[in-house]
């Protein structure tokens, strides 16, 4: 029995109808010219290909103990972070950072008038402690709890294996 011709008009139109739509072109993303400008032969490098795998730096992190609970949170080349947790409540942040992809990172600790163990110290805000070792390396103690003071944010930073640090920087 033959297709009525409304049947037939209409399956040609839904068929017509997935062909263009299937074979326009996408719209362009609004981060393809940032990804092509980022790509550029001549644009700079997010991370040095000098600097030390993020898990490096694992080993020079303070141990746990004493309640306190250390969990690794983020690694990726030039950087490592764990939380700081006692009794399950998260009261800091403790990071290390390869300065080489980030040289005013490191010009910054230059006009420090202040050091923890023997290493430049920099308060950043109301938040935040760190150090530069060895030139190259910024260890840096972040309060996550009103409860963590800038004092406890020093004795965390000289928790850390600075000499062990320096020493990878050679």
């Amino acid at each position: 029995m033959p297709m009525p011709f409304t049947r037939w008009f209409t399956a040609l139109l839904l068929a017509l109808t997935l062909v263009v739509t299937g074979c326009a072109a996408a719209p362009p993303s609004p981060y393809e010219q940032v990804q092509q400008d980022s790509s550029q032969r001549n644009a700079p490098t997010a991370v040095a290909r000098e600097a030390t795998q993020g898990s490096e730096f694992n080993r020079f992190f303070p141990p746990e103990g004493d309640g306190y609970e250390r969990i690794y949170v983020q690694e990726k080349k030039g950087f490592a972070e764990a939380k700081l947790k006692k009794d399950g409540k998260e009261l800091a942040m403790l990071a290390i950072s390869d300065t080489i992809s980030l040289p005013e990172a490191a010009a910054k600790f230059q006009s420090s008038t202040e050091n923890i163990a023997g290493y430049p110290a920099l308060e950043i805000g109301t938040t935040q402690t760190a150090i530069l070792v060895a030139d190259r390396y910024q260890v840096k103690v972040l309060s996550r709890d009103p409860s963590f003071t800038a004092s406890d944010r020093r004795a965390w930073i000289e928790k850390f294996d600075l000499v062990g640090l320096a020493q990878l920087a050679r």
